[in-house]
């Protein structure tokens, strides 16, 4: 188990539980739970409210069809209760994001460092790993394959244990201190970090090169300026990118372009593409996804018909925030006193354009600083997902972002590190 965050103490609590005679070491060289502590504004977007396995995958736009059969043994449901058995209720809100009733992420913290602490696992801090050497046997220099990885903030989580005279693999990791630590088998959950991909590569895996998912777009565009805070339903698409690039969501308007759900959704779908693009493309957008073109021609000529006396700008006839519906008609040439009877086909069919179509350049991407998800990671076909353990070096576990898999905001990045630590645990505490 190496790191100590959520998927990490997750799998050593799960291996603690299912073997109490295991000696579970957690090794951190940061501070414990970085990530739990600030997700979701200091929240903790704990899981979802889907505790259907089948739908639950659809919200990964990596490592979904790997995580099938994970999510049937241990899934939202499950998260939720195993919480409940260890004194902490979550709460869902509507648009089912679930937090822990406190509306406070240290409740999760405190809840998974006593959970760790009555399962007698032992944590301990600044222990930075520098060196692995998986060997076969009881004496050193049999079999051995090292990896050297330098000086950097790498952790471990181990269970140590005295080596025997026979066949079977161990490890022997070495700390920055200089100390030692032999190990029957390891659960590597070092999140994004380029260290913990480097310890799984040099022990024969390959990596599905990192890139950022989840974050927000950089638009700089007149028509959104003088707009940050303006929320709304949008639907949106990634025109250069395929029409299967598509989400329907909130979006909000930023100083700097473009954020909420609906945005950090695409950018997970898309975030292969994306990088790929230099993060240059055209974004589409509907600003009244429950209309086509057609359908909202009929809607305005029928404005047009019964309203025509009154100001096109200051009507506002559609579930638009005003200040967005003033500017969008501004944009086409409509003039603050132009009446709804005086409007030309030829602009009308531009702001019609402008509602359901309109085109804009993203130019670059912004920071989601309540997540840092990466997509990229442990290729998933060298991984056994009943397990958890490598098929490439056996002893040798994974769970967490480590793994090329990724979900969408809204709790189901933790859910996959819940679910992944959980089923490594049990099978390193089982074996």
């Amino acid at each position: 188990m190496i790191g100590g965050g959520a998927a990490g103490f997750f799998g050593a609590i799960a291996t603690a539980t299912a073997n109490p005679n295991a000696q579970v070491t957690l090794l951190e060289a940061g501070r414990l739970l970085a990530k739990v502590r600030i997700s979701g504004g200091g929240r903790c977007n704990v899981t979802h409210a889907c505790f259907d396995p089948a739908l639950l995958v659809q919200h990964y736009p990596r490592g979904g069809k790997a995580l099938r059969g994970p999510l049937s043994r241990f899934h939202a449901r499950h998260t939720v209760d195993w919480f409940a058995e260890h004194g902490v209720r979550l709460k869902t809100e509507p648009d089912g994001r679930m937090f822990p009733i406190t509306d406070s992420s240290a409740t999760i913290v405190e809840c998974l460092l006593e959970a760790a602490r009555a399962t007698g696992v032992k944590i301990r801090t600044g222990a930075a790993v520098t060196q692995i050497s998986q060997r076969v046997g009881a004496t050193l220099g049999v079999a051995s394959h090292t990896i050297s990885v330098g000086t950097g903030n790498t952790s471990a989580a181990v269970l140590p244990v005295e080596p025997v005279a026979d066949s079977k693999s161990w490890f022997e990791i070495q700390l920055k201190s200089g100390e030692v630590v032999l190990s029957d088998r390891i659960l590597l959950a070092t999140g994004s970090s380029a260290q913990g991909y480097q310890l799984a590569q040099a022990l024969g895996h390959q990596i599905k090169p990192p890139v950022p998912s989840l974050f927000t777009f950089n638009v700089p565009d007149e028509r959104l300026q003088g707009l940050a805070g303006v929320a709304t339903p949008v639907h949106l698409r990634l025109a250069t990118a395929g029409d299967k690039l598509e989400q329907t969501g909130p979006l909000v308007i930023t100083h700097w372009g473009l954020s909420g759900p609906a945005v950090l959704k695409l950018s997970a779908w898309g975030a292969r593409v994306l990088h790929d693009s230099h993060y240059q493309a055209t974004l589409q957008i509907n600003w009244l996804p429950q209309h086509n073109a057609e359908t909202l021609r009929q809607e305005l000529l029928q404005i047009k018909s019964n309203l025509s006396r009154r100001a096109i700008a200051a009507s506002c006839p559609v579930p638009l925030p005003r200040r967005l519906w003033q500017r969008l008609v501004t944009t086409v040439g409509i003039l603050p006193e132009t009446r709804w009877a005086e409007l030309p086909n030829k602009t009308l069919n531009q702001l019609i354009q402008e509602l359901t179509q309109g085109r804009y350049l993203l130019k670059g991407k912004g920071v989601f600083k309540e997540e840092f998800v990466t997509c990229g990671g442990i290729n998933l076909k060298e991984v056994n997902f009943q397990t958890m353990e490598s098929r490439c070096c056996p002893g040798l576990y994974f769970a967490g972002e480590i793994l090329d898999i990724d979900g969408v905001t809204g709790g189901f990045n933790f859910q996959s590190a819940w679910t992944t630590g959980w089923l490594a645990g049990q099978a390193m505490g089982h074996e």
